[in-house]
């Protein structure tokens, strides 16, 4: 399964289906995602909030959609909602090589255990401020952040996904 954020389609370009939670709290804002299947077939879901990131992890058969208004954790076969989450505070995801959700504010990492309610910090050397996810080195998550109220401090750091610790980047 491939997923792709997209500017809104033309009415019938694709099959579509909305994603919605009610909530006098929504923005009006919405997400267009584009699934593509292994046969090529295509779907666009809609999604309320503005657009974030979208993350699948084969090994789980799980889609997260990140918008500015909440998380959509969907099922890769149906693509139906398995769970949702009122969002404000996560930037963006990730997914490691074994499939595993990492999720990050402005301050923390974190990794999604079972469920999205049950999200793990993973500790830091310092408090981290300005996360930046940037790229993948085998099951090591490249990614610069500062330290917290010392702005000055730029590190470069790794997430190790085998050991799940971070440190910076030698």
């Amino acid at each position: 399964m491939k997923a792709d954020i997209i500017n809104q389609p033309y009415s019938g370009e694709y099959e579509e289906r909305i994603y919605d939670v009610e909530s006098p709290w929504n923005s009006q804002s919405w997400t267009w995602i584009k699934f593509t299947d292994k046969n090529g077939f295509e779907k666009v879901g809609q999604f309320c909030g503005m657009p974030k990131e979208v993350k699948v992890s084969e090994p789980r058969n799980e889609i997260i959609v990140l918008t500015s208004d909440y998380i959509f954790r969907l099922d890769t076969t149906e693509l139906d909602i398995i769970e949702t989450e009122s969002q404000t505070q996560y930037q963006d995801i990730e997914v490691s090589p074994n499939g595993d959700f990492i999720f990050h504010t402005f301050y923390e990492i974190e990794k999604m255990e079972k469920s999205l309610k049950e999200m793990r910090e993973i500790e830091s050397p310092f408090k981290m401020d300005d996360i930046r996810f940037k790229k993948w080195d085998g099951n090591k998550l490249e990614f610069t952040c500062e330290e917290f109220t010392n702005w000055s401090r730029n590190e470069i750091m790794e997430l190790d996904t085998t050991k799940w610790k971070i440190e910076i980047k030698k």
